[in-house]
């Protein structure tokens, strides 16, 4: 495998040199008696030279066989098909974020993987070429291959993710060689499926040890609308992602740099622990926020990035003759309310309005029901109460046809309403989730008389006790209708002096506040969408305008520019693939700050239980016999006796024992001989 290590053979020469220069050197011998000169000459003359010969000879094997063994022959294996110039050898490095765990020699599992991707390399045949899948389909040399490997960094897209997917740029009758811990929540062997069965797929398990690791979970509010300078429930789930115990494991959280809480918790492997801690939001102002633990030797997952959006007033415009919900909107901060009559709308107000209430108007004209239509299209709410006169049925039926409800059927008894009992709302209907107790007591409902009915039910939220619908919601756009079919006036219902009718109504209001920007995202999802007020229609013009670019995403020094389509108010960011360190990231359109969105790595990453090499096998099954899986390890050994298996039968450990077998003959030798020249010394003398 190494034929330049036979210039070594040169060092043969060492001993013949010694053996030359060993017979110019006369020895001198002392007699006291001349007489036997001649017969103790004759008999060290004869056994000196065959013994400095048999010397001499277990030397040169000795350096031959030394020699050859560092050139590594062997006997090459039948049936091994040679590989073609242009295939080559495929190495896939998992340099995913779990891989930092520390390992049984090196500080992490990723400094393991990839001294096991260096041995391969090292052991690759002269001229063999390599292709690193961390970097692209490019066959490289050694060098390059030694060097891609050092250049290595963490990255949150999951390498093992996409195996099927790399069957394009795969070697068809060469080999892919996967180092990595194989998470067993990251990698279940069905990826490997879609690659080609005539190439062959080394698994190379890292070894991990047993470490506990205490990661967020998850983070969620009390309330969904954050006021400010009032205290508000957060919620801090914390979940040991690791074998070990975590015991008073630190946890510190942050609000805009500001230290805000601080407690310790204790957390059994897979277990979860939750915690709420009071926190304030000072201003208007986006609040960055930073949930820390301090929890060794696993740190890629110590910090959790959020934010907090104090809640914008939630805009309710009422179209009556009448400003009748004034008393029940006008005095809660949480809501601006703005009436209009139907004869003097302000069409500016109804498009920047969350919640439309059309109030039993006499009549619905064509701008009306386009500017309702234009409500709900961009992703707000209308609440239609109707009226009970026959002459404005047409125009809510053309309503009700534009917004797409389908066809209402109308009562023809308006003029003297029977009143009908509402039934009890149900509390598991997600319109009343949190608004009623834990015990639900029985009241009186209120009692209303229906003057239409539908052909295509909706959602009902509130039923008759008969079973007709009083209380309906449909989608419409990207918004929705709620439609009552009764009037509110006191003939037809006495809903409104009702103690369920304050709730309701909040709750229309509050469904209808269009937040779309979470407190956290994950820097493995595809797409970011975001319902921002502040992109004006001008915005929506940016195609052939003076900022092509649009939006971009700097973090620090780093600025990204995202694929990204504007629709109306929606911004739809495809997160670029260069983004992979977690933090906040501003989202920015011509140099100015729009908001700013908090990004972590996969949670998944943090799970760190993996497969060994016996489980990975049993995972895969005997089907596949183009899937093997050696034992990792820092020394090499697994890998380097398959790679000698692939090529043939290895001879370097039995030139190894010849080496020494020599070694052993010379230094017998070099003993006999001190015991002959003695015992031809003591005979001399005597």
């Amino acid at each position: 495998m190494y034929p330049w290590f036979l210039l070594g053979l040169l060092g043969i020469a060492i001993p013949v040199l010694i053996h030359l220069l060993q017979l110019r050197r006369p020895q001198r011998l002392f007699f006291t008696n001349t007489s036997f000169i001649r017969e103790v000459e004759m008999v060290t003359v004869r056994h000196r030279k065959v013994q400095h010969l048999l010397i001499l000879v277990a030397r040169v094997l000795a350096i031959s066989s030394l020699v050859l063994m560092f050139c590594q022959p062997f006997i090459p294996a039948t049936g091994v098909e040679k590989s073609s110039p242009g295939v080559g050898t495929d190495v896939l490095v998992d340099n995913s974020f779990s891989m930092q765990q520390p390992g049984s020699i090196q500080s992490s599992l990723l400094k393991e993987a990839v001294e096991e991707a260096r041995d391969l390399g090292k052991l690759a045949s002269s001229g063999t070429k390599l292709r690193l899948k961390n970097g692209g389909n490019r066959l490289i040399t050694l060098s390059e291959y030694q060097s891609a490997l050092d250049e290595l960094k963490f990255t949150s897209k999951a390498p093992l993710s996409n195996i099927g997917g790399m069957k394009e740029g795969l070697s068809s009758s060469g080999k892919l060689f996967i180092f990595s811990d194989f998470q067993k929540n990251a990698f279940d062997g069905s990826s490997l499926k879609d690659l080609p069965e005539n190439s062959e797929t080394v698994l190379v398990p890292i070894p991990t040890n047993s470490i506990g690791n205490v990661y967020v979970d998850s983070v969620w509010l009390d309330d969904a609308f954050v006021r400010m300078r009032t205290n508000i429930g957060l919620h801090v789930r914390l979940r040991n992602g690791g074998s070990l115990a975590a015991v008073d494991c630190p946890v510190k959280v942050f609000l805009n740099a500001k230290q805000v809480a601080a407690f310790r918790v204790t957390v059994e492997p897979g277990e979860a622990v939750a915690t709420v801690v009071q926190v304030q939001v000072e201003d208007e102002k986006l609040a960055l926020g930073q949930v820390v633990t301090e929890d060794r030797p696993v740190t890629f997952d110590n910090t959790y990035y959020f934010t907090l959006q104090p809640a914008a007033a939630i805009q309710v415009h009422e179209i009556a003759a009448e400003p009748a919900s004034q008393p029940l909107y006008g005095n809660e901060p949480l809501f601006k309310y703005i009436h209009s009559k139907p004869q003097s709308l302000n069409y500016g107000l109804l498009r920047q309005a969350d919640l439309v209430i059309v109030r039993e108007i006499n009549q619905v004209d064509a701008g009306l029901r386009e500017g309702l239509r234009a409500v709900v299209k961009r992703g707000g709410s209308v609440v239609i109460i109707p009226t009970a006169m026959v002459s404005a049925q047409a125009s809510y039926q053309q309503l009700f046809k534009e917004l797409g409800l389908g066809s209402a059927q109308w009562s023809a008894n308006t003029a003297t309403p029977e009143l009908r009992d509402v039934a009890m709302p149900n509390a598991q209907e997600p319109f009343f989730r949190d608004v009623f107790g834990a015990q639900q007591r029985a009241v009186t409902m209120p009692r209303v008389a229906p003057v239409l009915r539908w052909s295509r039910t909706g959602t009902d939220i509130l039923r008759l006790r008969d079973g007709e619908s009083y209380l309906s919601s449909f989608a419409s756009g990207a918004g929705k209708v709620y439609v009552f079919t009764a009037p509110f006036s006191k003939e037809y219902s006495d809903f409104v002096q009702h103690a369920l009718f304050v709730p309701v109504m909040y709750r229309v209001a509050m469904l209808s506040y269009l937040n779309e920007q979470l407190p956290a995202y994950r820097l493995t999802q595809a797409m970011v969408g975001l319902k921002l007020p502040a992109i004006s229609q001008a915005t929506n013009s940016t195609a052939g305008g003076a900022d092509e670019v649009g939006f971009r995403l700097v973090k620090d020094s780093l600025t990204l520019i995202p694929t990204q389509r504007v629709l109306g108010q929606e911004v739809r960011l495809d997160l670029p693939v260069g983004m992979d360190a977690p933090g906040f990231y501003q989202v920015q359109r011509r140099g100015k700050v729009v908001t700013t969105l908090a990004f972590n790595q996969d949670k998944k990453e943090s799970e760190l239980a993996a497969y060994t090499a016996a489980e990975l096998r049993e995972l895969i099954g005997p089907d596949k016999p183009n899937i093997k899986v050696l034992e990792g390890g820092t020394d090499g050994a697994a890998l380097a006796k398959f790679r000698a298996e692939q090529t043939g039968q290895p001879l370097w450990r039995y030139f190894l024992a010849f080496t020494l077998a020599c070694l052993l003959a010379e230094a017998l030798l070099v003993r006999l001989a001190s015991r002959r020249i003695g015992t031809a010394q003591a005979k001399a003398v005597a």
